[in-house]
């Protein structure tokens, strides 16, 4: 029991309130991964309980006073001190209408999970676990104090979060449970798209997403809240094989995870973006599957038309612009790769991958990597000795010439006085001509630069040469 847990009990309890530790903060702590965030119960109103803290705590905040919640931090510890309450949705709202209750049982019945409705009361730290929680907890078994369709009335994002924490403690869910998700699946729509997207990060960034994804799917859920997953599980018939996209995206995330690094090498888990473009890489193909004459089927342009898919998703999860871009542009840019043809990495194509890249290098290469599922091992590991090569040629690259920021031989303003043209398109034509010039052939003196851009300008109608 954490110090600070008592003497805040000791407060409470002294002016006649009943304090008690619940929630997730009690099952992380049988579970042995206790976190410095603690969550509390109490008889006390919102009001009692920020004048029993001010003072007492470094920092009190009222972000969450509406639904019964002081906010406080105290001794490197982020407390949440609740009211005993009960909460329900209208069938039409978003928000719940939040009522207060009287006694810890009551507060813990209203719980999303049995794991989660249990109480250690303080200051005499007796466990309180009314609907099983502990024997749930030892199973790894997620059931609902309640009946489940009564949970996923009173607040229907506890469909996600059933999903959410099979990914973070590998749990699995109780067959009432899953029946009544699939069941109740299309009440998410009343959900916002922010508290959809939150649950939806955790349970990506989580240590088992993948039978997350699955429970999403099986269940309706994911039609509600990402569609494109789902549509990913496209028919093979006996004339017109391809590989099976829903179980080869699966495949992508988990070995995305395996890659996983940070910019000095070292393991940087979770990493959302990578993950989540695993996720995404491939929703452009049912929109672009084509049968061929022989037989076989394409997906021509598929991670053109994902990139737009993806964007489009993720703005409407309101995720922020940039990390919307970030995840958009490696679906963009998965195939890239594969674009070079086998004839071996030359500079030109070294500095072109680069450039196209950006600042998603890392997890562009991450991404080609994790993407060869093929049960072919001649041809895998034929993949990635060409991504191995990619990776000693970009190193070999950096070592001559600073690959990260590739500008052309010369600037804007030294192409203008050359020229002796004003700033417009014209000069961005040039540029990118340079630019083209300097992929292709590596970095030249001032002098060459020069003479090559008088020679284009020569061929350009407005030069009026000729």
């Amino acid at each position: 029991m954490p110090p600070l847990a008592l003497e805040l009990a000791a407060r409470f309890t002294a002016a006649g309130h009943e304090i008690a530790l619940v929630g997730g903060t009690v099952r992380d702590a049988l579970l042995g991964r206790l976190q410095d965030d603690l969550d509390f119960a109490t008889s006390a109103r919102p009001e009692q309980t920020r004048s029993l803290v001010e003072g007492w705590a470094e920092a009190v905040w009222e972000t969450g006073i509406a639904f019964g919640t002081i906010g406080a931090q105290r001794s490197g510890h982020r407390l949440e001190i609740t009211t005993y309450r009960s909460e329900a949705y209208d069938p039409q709202s978003r928000k719940p209408a939040v009522e207060y209750g009287d006694t810890l049982v009551g507060d813990l019945r209203r719980r999303d999970f049995t794991v989660n409705a249990m109480a250690v009361t303080l200051p005499g730290s007796e466990l309180v676990d009314p609907y099983g929680g502990l024997d749930d907890l030892a199973a790894g078994r997620l059931c609902t104090p309640a009946t489940p369709q009564e949970s996923f009335s009173d607040d229907p994002l506890r469909m996600m979060r059933a999903a959410r924490f099979v990914a973070q403690l590998g749990f699995s869910v109780d067959p009432t449970v899953r029946a009544a998700i699939a069941e109740m699946a299309e009440r998410l729509s009343i959900v916002s798209a922010e508290r959809v997207q939150t649950e939806l990060v955790k349970l990506v960034e989580g240590d088992h997403p993948v039978p997350a994804l699955r429970l999403l799917v099986e269940t309706g859920v994911g039609d509600v809240v990402l569609p494109e997953l789902g549509r990913l599980r496209l028919e093979i018939d006996e004339h017109h094989r391809h590989k099976d996209v829903y179980e080869h995206t699966l495949t992508v995330l988990a070995q995305a995870m395996a890659l996983e690094t940070a910019p000095d090498g070292a393991i940087a888990r979770p990493d959302f973006v990578l993950r989540f473009a695993a996720l995404m890489h491939d929703v452009g193909k049912p929109r672009t599957r084509q049968l061929e004459p022989d037989g076989g089927v394409s997906f021509h342009h598929h991670e053109v038309v994902g990139a737009k898919m993806t964007r489009k998703r993720m703005q409407a999860l309101r995720f922020s612009a940039d990390v919307t871009t970030q995840v958009s542009d490696l679906v963009g840019l998965h195939l890239r790769f594969h674009g070079f043809g086998d004839g071996g990495w030359t500079d030109s194509a070294v500095r072109r991958f680069v450039r196209d890249a950006g600042p998603q290098l890392a997890r562009l290469v991450a991404l080609t990597r994790a993407d060869v599922t093929t049960r072919n091992r001649r041809r895998a590991a034929m993949l990635q000795a060409q991504v191995d090569e990619l990776e000693e040629r970009i190193v070999a690259l950096k070592a001559q010439e600073e690959l990260d920021a590739i500008r052309p031989d010369l600037d804007g303003q030294q192409i203008m006085v050359l020229l002796g043209i004003p700033p417009g398109p014209t000069v961005g034509r040039a540029y990118r001509f340079l630019l083209d010039r300097r992929l292709d052939r590596g970095p030249v003196d001032a002098a060459t630069a020069e003479s090559e851009l008088l020679a284009w300008w020569a061929d350009q109608p407005e030069s009026g040469a000729g």
